[in-house]
């Protein structure tokens, strides 16, 4: 049985990708399978290699979103992390809520990068500490209307299982409930949170409970 972590890594900066590759390829547990540079060779790998964790650019050729959709959805058993240089919150929305379980920053350090593989791979949803952090901010704004959240039981069932990176389907077989039903709820949560969608409905509440104590964020520093 192999139990290494298999890796495959896609960015169009040849020298960058490369020394990644080398970094990743000295921890013991590590596999890197396989090298790309462009949105439409992360598919290809992702179909032919089925790596555990892919790490790939927002910006390189081809619609990087899309293949991260298209991914997610063909290949469900392969983690999304993005490793980049985009500090933009759509970059980020835009791919965690097409399938990304990770966005991480590029110039982060080597241990950090093996650390946040390590929980992406386990089915943990990381981002970069310091700018999650910044995406957090965005919702201080309704900090005192968050304050007073009243999510039913139900709809703190739901959330709990979306912010572990659930499908509505996902979530609906978990909970014996159909995906209908988990779409009425989840849209229930998002008014009461004020959330545009999914991923920022997952972060606020991961910042209410925070300020609650009363639940681990799944975003977590190394």
């Amino acid at each position: 049985m192999n139990d290494r972590i298999r890796i495959a890594i896609v960015d169009d900066h040849p020298l960058l990708r490369q020394g990644v590759a080398t970094t990743l390829g000295k921890v013991m547990d590590f596999e890197v399978v396989e090298q790309g540079g462009s949105a439409d060779e992360a598919r290809e790998i992702a179909a032919r290699c089925t790596p555990d964790v892919l790490l790939m650019d927002v910006n390189m050729p081809g619609d990087t979103f899309a293949a991260v959709k298209s991914i997610s959805k063909s290949q469900p058993a392969t983690r999304i992390m993005m490793l980049t240089v985009s500090e933009a919150e759509d970059d980020a929305y835009s791919a965690l809520e097409n399938g990304a379980q990770g966005y991480v920053l590029k110039g982060v350090s080597g241990p950090d990068l093996v650390q946040a593989i390590r929980n992406v791979a386990n089915g943990e949803t990381f981002i970069t500490p310091a700018f999650a952090s910044r995406l957090l901010s965005h919702f201080r704004q309704h900090e005192s209307e968050r304050r007073g959240i009243d999510l039913t039981h139900r709809e703190e069932q739901i959330i709990r299982e979306v912010a572990k990176g659930l499908t509505n389907r996902e979530v609906a077989d978990k909970l014996n409930l159909s995906e209908k039903t988990v779409k009425y709820y989840m849209t229930n949560v998002m008014q009461k949170l004020h959330a545009r969608n999914r991923v920022e409905a997952v972060t606020a509440v991961q910042r209410y409970w925070e300020s609650q104590k009363t639940w681990r964020l799944d975003i977590q520093a190394p």
